[in-house]
């Protein structure tokens, strides 16, 4: 039976995200009340300019006291797109203690306090549900910790961010350089002004450490997390890419040890196949590559940002929750019952593509032979080319340590042939 008492929606922010939830709930108020069973309310929306005009919103819905919203007693669902720590943290928890579940987009929140906040959910019998949070419009957070969650998930390789996926892919396709498709990026509106979040891997390594602590039920906070990001990508590690066959994406990877007992997150470059599902993925999109032993390879496709795709995961995170409410129930909380060690990046192994200047004259091959040798490392591949007295040496590596490897390095560089490391990446996919 259809209740006709609506549920009440407070919604913090209302910028490219914000706005378009408040646009969906109102242009799809009959379909939202017919998939939840009872109507949807639009009880307030918090600003920090109130003067903003913002269109479809009834100007008596807009606040400038978050706090108060919140408070308020009779609000159902919190829907929280203000991003950041503070003051999302003070507010969602505000939420909670005073009976309303929560649907947040925050993925920096999430990284850093997600365990903080599904204690305050459950101890006030509220919801925290946050598919927005990773990969936009992807659905992704519900597949791992629902459909998967019978399931054992070895690992999950993505591209989480499409600013950094369209830069790269322009390097790829039009061999521009770095600071070039990186104008370009922010021309188009897909890099902000700032890129830096983006282009360092901040961005990608907070989506990793949610995904990795719901995929291996295992608590990993944004520190547990190894982050590099893709500044220092040239013109000329495509073309190496090439020459292996590969191309560079800019991953995030969550991988349990092959012994079960500990687990690794880490976002850097990383040259692929392209034979990879992943090294097809254009553009701005974002694509998650996911391997379970029961499942197997999974992978989840689609636009990763953006006011309407964002906006899309946020509804259906809050029509979840309103059926929550209205059943009398909760969803699925934190798992992290395994409570896995997240191990360092020395320990992860991988293979490497190393580019060296050196001398071009006899005896250098077998010279950085013996020190990859006196290291542990075993050679894969080598190639050589060099004139007038120089020369640039490639050496692909088998599965190593990053320990074992940034030692190789460290001695590389006091050889007297080696003029210098024109780059290092790390080579997945495989």
């Amino acid at each position: 039976m259809m209740r006709t008492r609506p549920l009440k929606v407070a919604l913090l922010g209302c910028g490219v995200v914000g706005s378009e939830v408040a646009r969906i709930m109102t242009t799809h108020a009959d379909d939202l009340t017919a998939r939840i069973g009872a109507p949807v309310e639009l009880a307030g929306v918090a600003v920090r300019r109130p003067d903003k005009v913002r269109e479809g919103i009834p100007a008596d819905l807009v606040t400038t006291d978050a706090t108060a919203l919140v408070k308020c007693g009779d609000i159902d669902v919190v829907v929280e797109v203000i991003g950041g720590i503070e003051p999302a943290r003070t507010l969602i928890t505000a939420a909670f203690e005073h009976g309303a579940s929560v649907v947040s987009a925050n993925k920096a929140l999430l990284a850093q306090d997600g365990a903080a906040l599904h204690a305050a959910a459950e101890a006030n019998d509220t919801d925290l549900y946050y598919e927005a949070a990773v990969a936009g419009a992807i659905p992704l957070i519900r597949p791992l910790r629902e459909s998967l969650a019978g399931d054992k998930v070895n690992r999950v390789l993505g591209i989480v961010n499409g600013t950094t996926n369209f830069i790269l892919d322009k390097m790829d396709s039009t061999g521009a350089g770095y600071q070039e498709a990186l104008d370009e990026a922010t021309a188009l509106g897909y890099a902000e002004a700032d890129p830096t979040a983006d282009v360092e891997g901040f961005d990608a390594a907070a989506k990793a450490a949610i995904l990795a602590g719901i995929a291996f039920h295992t608590r990993v906070r944004l520190d547990d997390v190894y982050r590099e990001g893709m500044t220092e990508v040239t013109a000329a590690d495509f073309v190496s890419a090439k020459e292996m066959g590969c191309t560079i994406k800019l991953l995030a990877i969550c991988e349990r040890a092959e012994d079960g007992g500990s687990v690794t997150a880490r976002v850097h470059p990383a040259m692929i196949p392209l034979t990879h599902p992943l090294a097809s993925v254009r553009g701005a999109y974002n694509a998650v590559f996911v391997e379970s032993d029961a499942a197997g390879q999974l992978m989840f496709y689609g636009p990763g940002a953006g006011g309407a795709p964002t906006a899309s995961a946020v509804l259906g995170d809050l029509v979840a929750v309103c059926r929550n409410r209205l059943s009398g129930t909760t969803g699925p909380g934190e798992s992290a019952y395994a409570a896995l060690p997240v191990s360092p990046m020395g320990d992860v192994v991988t293979r490497y593509h190393i580019s060296l200047d050196v001398a071009d004259k006899p005896g250098v091959l077998a010279q950085v032979a013996t020190v990859f040798a006196e290291h542990g490392v075993s050679i894969d591949t080598v190639r050589q080319q060099g004139k007038d007295g120089e020369a640039s040496l490639v050496v692909v590596t088998h599965r190593a340590s990053d320990a074992a490897l940034g030692g190789t390095v460290e001695a590389l560089r006091k050889l007297d042939t080696v003029r210098g490391v024109a780059s290092i990446m790390r080579v997945e996919g495989e």
